[in-house]
């Protein structure tokens, strides 16, 4: 099934994400393109850093070409100016999240073979027992502050170069653009390891160019080229928010102004109140917790045109909730690591809540059943095709052969249905569905019913297992006040599902907490409420 003729003829303009970079610091140089922490930095400041940045990997490195350098840093220009500057070098980007355990560090770093790193110093201490265990040759590190005004380094014992001094000497270095080979990798963006070890997605600079494009085709009937200012919490070390904030917006000359820690939201409304912006991506957690906001509810939203969604399930009350407090309806989009990342997306303006919209252009997809084939009319596995699909993971052949089809497809592993009109439907993870008596319960449709009680303010469903049906629903609440009656609210909760949804469907189980377990995007964990 495909939507929407597309040919990336300019793909042509760009042969690499190099030219990317370049063409767009160029056509921008005046314009703001990032602020944060009250900074602002131009289009030409960017091309500058970064191009200072890529010198003194080729000149006072032993750095070559396709060599991986791993990024730890938060939501920070530091961040920008590196991973520009890495891919103008022509290195392999691995994105690192800066919350990872030692162990999780280690096997990220062996299995990229990274040889570089640039890292937050705070974090120097874990790193100096890290590095021993991996390839790493080389360590920059940069505080939060660095570029205002210089800081002191923690001292490990560490070899190590600080941020600025790698600015100072690349500015005294020439710059040497390198070649790019035809589907040469621009990154490893690793998965989150859900069914086991984390895997490095290899993406090519001709996947991020072909989804950058593909996006700006969706969107670009919202968006004024070199006008928009966004709002970027979500960590740009994923890929959701790399290839939006990093490429899409980026090439259309717009500003994007990072929010370094967007769980504090105190800081967070500050960091956006003295802006008029125009746009915002961000989840349904992050939604919810802004709109309950009191100081966010006071901000100017006259020109506040765009907001899309990504990463987990929009509810409707989180919609609603929104377009009530902001004005600004959401586009909820879908995407995975292994797909550069987005492929689809509700056309704004006109989106159909439920629902991820239809395929980007030039996106083809089928719903496959166990057997793996192709199968219509009911809900099935999602299998994707296209130019923004991986090559495959990183030294793992065998993950790489059974997550793709004969013919190409990506097995999303995400259950799926289609309508007739080519809006998708994304029912649940494979992995996440219950299974009672032998009837499948899917945990979203469940949370969705959960979420218009009035006491619930967020709920996850997981499985728990059961002598006589094999499992049972268990739904763990977060309540929007104190609790003054654990058991009376639990049997008005069981009522409330009880009115929407077959009585297999409503849970047996239920805990209340005070929040839910949530990744650095803010995906509630539900692997760790299974454990629980």
């Amino acid at each position: 099934m495909q939507f929407d003729a597309f040919s990336l003829t300019e793909n042509e303009q760009y042969p690499d994400l190099i030219g990317l970079i370049e063409q767009t610091c160029q056509e921008f140089a005046a314009n703001p393109a990032y602020i944060c922490l009250d900074q602002r930095y131009s289009f030409a400041d960017i091309e500058q850093q970064s191009r200072y940045f890529a010198a003194y990997l080729q000149q006072h490195t032993e750095l070559k070409v396709g060599d991986r350098i791993a990024i730890q840093l938060p939501n920070l220009v530091q961040y920008v100016i590196a991973a520009y500057g890495a891919l103008r070098a022509g290195l392999v980007l691995v994105n690192t999240n800066p919350l990872y355990t030692e162990r999780e560090l280690v096997h990220q770093y062996q299995d990229s073979g990274a040889k570089a790193l640039v890292v937050l110093s705070d974090l120097l201490p874990v790193i100096a027992k890290v590095v021993p265990q991996t390839q790493i040759e080389y360590v920059i590190s940069t505080h939060v502050f660095d570029l205002i005004e210089r800081q002191i380094h923690p001292q490990t014992g560490l070899q190590h170069i600080e941020f600025c001094d790698v600015l100072a000497l690349g500015a005294q270095t020439q710059y040497e653009r390198p070649n790019i080979a035809d589907n040469a990798l621009a990154a490893l963006q690793y998965t989150g390891g859900t069914t086991g070890l984390a895997k490095g997605a290899m993406l090519t600079h001709t996947n991020l160019i072909a989804n950058t494009l593909q996006c700006q085709s969706r969107l670009s009937q919202s968006l004024d080229t070199g006008k928009e200012v966004i709002i970027a919490p979500l960590p740009v070390y994923h890929i959701y928010a790399f290839t939006v904030n990093l490429l899409l917006y980026f090439k259309m000359g717009c500003c994007s102004i990072l929010i370094p820690n967007p769980r504090d939201l105190n800081q967070f409304v500050e960091a956006i109140s003295p802006h008029k912006f125009t746009g915002m991506i961000g989840l349904n957690t992050l939604f919810i917790g802004l709109c309950h906001h009191p100081q966010f509810k006071q901000l100017d939203f006259s020109q506040f045109k765009l907001t899309i969604s990504g990463g987990t399930t929009l509810t409707q009350t989180a919609a609603d909730l929104w377009l009530t407090t902001t004005g600004c309806t959401i586009s909820e989009g879908y995407g995975l690591s292994e797909t550069s990342p987005v492929v689809s997306i509700n056309l704004p303006g006109h989106e159909r809540l439920g629902t991820i919209g239809k395929p980007l252009v030039d996106t083809l997809v089928k719903l496959l059943d166990e057997q793996g084939q192709t199968i219509t009319g009911t809900e099935a596995e999602l299998a994707i095709k296209g130019p923004q699909v991986m090559l495959g993971y990183w030294n793992n052949p065998q993950e790489t052969e059974d997550a793709m089809t004969a013919d190409g497809y990506f097995k999303t592993g995400d259950i799926a249905s289609i309508s007739d009109d080519g809006f998708i439907t994304i029912v649940d993870r494979k992995k996440d569905v219950i299974l009672v008596s032998g009837f499948n319960v899917y945990p979203n449709e469940v949370e969705n019913i959960l979420a218009m009680h009035p006491q619930v303010l967020e709920s996850a469903v997981v499985a728990c297992a059961n002598e006589h049906s094999g499992e049972i629903v268990k739904a763990i609440i977060v309540c929007k006040t104190e609790i003054t009656d654990e058991q009376q609210l639990s049997d008005d909760i069981r009522q409330h599902c009880r009115e929407q949804l077959a009585a297999y469907k409503v849970p047996k189980v239920i805990k209340f907490v005070e929040q839910l377990p949530k990744s650095t995007v803010g995906k509630i964990l539900r692997r760790e409420l299974r454990q629980a």
